[in-house]
C-alpha cells in the first residue's frame, strides 16, 4: 500500500490539496451548517423576542443578538462565513461556564418546543447545539485560513514526505 501523502497528492495532484474550484466548498458546507443551527432557534421576529431576550441575559453576551450577527448572517450564504464564525467565538469566549450551562438551558428549551430534537433533558440539547455552533464556526475560520495558503500546504506535505 501507498504512504498516504502519496495517495492524496495522486488524487489531488501535485498540489497536494483540492483543485482551487473545489476548495471552497468545505467552507461553504461549514457555513451552511452554521445557518441551519441558527435557523433551529426561534426566528428574529416578534414572536422570538422572549427567546432572544432570555438568550442575552443567560449567556451574558450581546454577540449572539439577531443586531448583532444580522449582517454576517445575510452575507454569510454568498460564502462570507468567517466572519459569522468569529462572531460566535467571540461569544462562546465571553461566556462563563455557568453562562454557557444557563445559555444551555434556554437554547434546549427553545429546541424542545420547536420539536426538532429527540426526547432529552434540555440543557443537554442546549449543550450539544452549543459545541456544535462553536466547532463549525471553528471549521469554517479554519477552511477559510486554508483556502489561501498553497505555499503552506506544501511546505507540510513537503515536512510530512521528507520524514
Amino acid at each position: 500500500m501507498e504512504p498516504a501523502t502519496q495517495l492524496r497528492l495522486d488524487r489531488f495532484g501535485e498540489s497536494g490539496s483540492p483543485p482551487r474550484e473545489l476548495q471552497p466548498r468545505r467552507c461553504y458546507a461549514a457555513t451552511g451548517h452554521l445557518l441551519g443551527l441558527l435557523a433551529a432557534l426561534p426566528a428574529p421576529t416578534e414572536a422570538g423576542e422572549r427567546f432572544w431576550s432570555d438568550l442575552w441575559r443567560s449567556s451574558g453576551t450581546a454577540y449572539l443578538l439577531p443586531v448583532d450577527v444580522k449582517a454576517q448572517v445575510l452575507r454569510s450564504p454568498e460564502g462570507e462565513g468567517a466572519a459569522l464564525a468569529r462572531q460566535i467565538l467571540s461569544a462562546v469566549d465571553e461566556m462563563t461556564p455557568s453562562r454557557r450551562v444557563a445559555a444551555g438551558e434556554v437554547i434546549g428549551q427553545a429546541l424542545a418546543e420547536s420539536d426538532h430534537v429527540p426526547d432529552l433533558k434540555t440543557q443537554v440539547v442546549g449543550e450539544l447545539w452549543l459545541r456544535d455552533l462553536e466547532l463549525t464556526a471553528w471549521r469554517v475560520l479554519h477552511a477559510d485560513r486554508r483556502r489561501d495558503d498553497p505555499d503552506g500546504r506544501q511546505a507540510f506535505l513537503a515536512a510530512w514526505t521528507s520524514t
